[in-house]
């Protein structure tokens, strides 16, 4: 039904803010969770504070009001904690109020990469597959945004570490809102194939790709990840497995754009699958 209204939680972060205007193109309406305050509702999509990991009482009272209506949910909300607990919380809530379909992202290795922002994404996945809720899972690499956020950090140190084995695969959230946006209007899928960006790189070299987009150097610093972490890394467990799909918006192209655009500082909230630290980042 084209008039399906749309919840989508996280909606002003990274990925819920390349979601919500192609809903709103496609005439549906949206309705946003969000903690941040809205002073008001404009160009069809209204806005309810809430925040899914706050007072228990206070959060199902909030749900409630976000879900009147709505028979899809994206939950693009995440941290470096509690993701399970806020998927809990909202499912439970979606499943009180006769959602339809629930859109969840998630990441590659959620299974795989023994941390804690992964088990806790794998977690939530099992959330939703055990609810009942006709579901879409969605599992996508690290944002190029990220990336840029975690190497423009390290390119401050005096020395540059070079996490050997650590590689990643980011991709661009563009892309992956495309993927979102149609899985919540094309209805539920299951597991849909991962999605990740075009090219593989070692941590370090996403780091000195952004010292030479900037004219600068850094002597480099070998590290060694130990243990169970050091070897999913080392591994490949966060990158794409086989049959995932793959973006076309290279880490080049992304680097070549943002610093043109001046932004050579930190990176927002990531909305779907936010920050962690270098080696433990989600998407």
């Amino acid at each position: 039904m084209t008039n399906d209204r749309i919840l989508v939680t996280g909606g002003t972060g990274t990925l819920g803010r390349r979601v919500v205007p192609p809903l709103r193109a496609a005439g549906r309406p949206v309705r946003v969770l969000s903690r941040c305050e809205r002073a008001a509702d404009a160009d069809g999509v209204t806005y309810v504070r809430g925040d899914l990991l706050g007072d228990r009482a206070e959060t199902d009272a909030r749900l409630a009001e976000a879900l009147v209506g709505v028979d899809t949910v994206l939950h693009l909300a995440g941290g470096p904690k509690g993701d399970d607990e806020a998927t809990r919380r909202l499912v439970a809530a979606a499943v009180r109020a006769g959602v339809r379909h629930l859109v969840y992202i998630s990441v590659i290795g959620a299974d795989k990469v023994p941390l804690g922002y992964f088990r806790a994404k794998r977690e939530a996945e099992q959330v939703v597959v055990r609810s009942g809720l006709p579901y879409t899972v969605l599992r996508a690499a690290q944002f190029h945004d990220l990336a840029f956020g975690v190497v423009s950090k390290m390119a401050k140190l005096p020395l540059l570490p070079a996490p050997g084995g650590v590689r990643w695969q980011p991709v661009d959230v563009g892309e992956v809102a495309d993927r979102l946006v149609g899985a919540a209007l094309d209805g539920p899928a299951g597991r849909l194939p991962d999605l990740a960006g075009p090219a593989v790189y070692e941590l370090a070299e996403l780091a000195r790709g952004y010292l030479a987009a900037r004219g600068r150097s850094r002597k480099q610093l070998p590290v060694r990840v130990p243990g169970r972490i050091g070897r999913a890394y080392r591994a490949g467990a966060n990158l794409a497995p086989e049959g995932a799909a793959h973006g076309r918006r290279t880490w080049e192209e992304f680097l070549a754009e943002r610093l043109a655009g001046g932004a050579a500082g930190g990176v927002g909230g990531v909305g779907a699958a936010g920050a962690g630290g270098a080696v433990g980042a989600g998407s």
